[in-house]
């Protein structure tokens, strides 16, 4: 059993949990940026958490059946239709053979999740089925004509229904300051948490990167190359910061001014260009 992937849309990616712990041999985490829509599309399906799924970038992807199965999706809102009916997402959805789910592009939020009973089964590198666009590690970027395996299902379906829940144009995430903030003025760290920051264009799953004032340092020199995590706020050498995403290196050689509470870091999976994120201190 199989899904065939008609239209690939801008970016579609198998993803899972992840492969995380293996920083030391300089392989990062990778998995899905919107993990909260992968355990909800997952558990609409009867799926265990962690199976594979499909994480389409914006609009344009189209899977037919090729047997009878049972999907969800997740994260993002807009229109989705099947065999050109419209239906709803955050809930499940039966396909029959041969028909089309095709993705329109989001109203809200930026990446769609796309479940299927039984999970997608290509083949795991370092136990994992995600794609790491980074380190270019697991499987290709869907393409037309592929085929995405399918396994057996695992449990009953759920009736419930998961809501897109998200805001348009702003989005608050906390914060916990270091361990660098001590490379920066007070002022800086004071922008950092009460300026509006917008989301660059030029942004992806390896690091969400903002415009604003620029973030003056308190000292001069660079920086040893140290751990970094996803969630991790760099601040280049123009003062501005780079929230890494799912795919960041395991090392940098930026300041981390503060990190993102790794909860929150599924809501920047959902950030457009031009957004605004702010922070909010969070203190443990």
């Amino acid at each position: 059993m199989s899904l065939r992937v008609l239209e690939p849309g801008a970016l579609s990616l198998v993803q899972d949990l992840g492969r995380p712990g293996l920083g030391d041999l300089g392989v990062g985490p990778s998995g899905a940026f919107d993990r909260r829509a992968l355990r909800e599309a997952n558990h609409l399906v009867g799926n265990p958490e962690g199976a594979a799924i499909v994480e389409a970038l914006g609009g344009g992807l189209a899977l037919v059946a090729t047997a009878a199965h049972v999907v969800a999706v997740t994260g993002a809102a807009g229109p989705l239709t099947v065999d050109g009916t419209p239906v709803n997402s955050g809930r499940v959805l039966a396909l029959r053979r041969g028909q089309v789910l095709r993705l329109g592009v989001p109203e809200l939020g930026l990446r769609w999740t796309v479940a299927v009973g039984g999970g997608i089964t290509v083949p795991p590198v370092l136990g994992s089925r995600s794609t790491d666009t980074l380190a270019a590690l697991g499987p290709a970027p869907l393409s037309s004509g592929a085929e995405l395996r399918v396994g057996v299902l695992a449990d009953a379906v759920s009736l419930e229904a998961y809501p897109a829940a998200l805001a348009s144009g702003e989005v608050t995430v906390r914060v916990v300051l270091g361990p660098r903030d001590d490379w920066f003025t007070p002022a800086a760290v004071a922008d950092l948490l009460s300026s509006p920051w917008r989301v660059d264009p030029v942004s992806d799953r390896i690091g969400v990167r903002l415009d604003g004032p620029a973030l003056e340092r308190a000292r001069d020199g660079e920086l040893e190359s140290e751990p970094v995590l996803r969630g991790s706020i760099q601040v280049t050498t123009s003062g501005r910061p780079v929230v890494l995403g799912p795919d960041h290196p395991v090392t940098g050689g930026y300041p981390v001014i503060g990190v993102v509470v790794d909860p929150d870091t599924d809501l920047l999976a959902q950030v457009r260009p031009g957004d605004v994120v702010r922070f909010r201190r969070h203190r443990a």
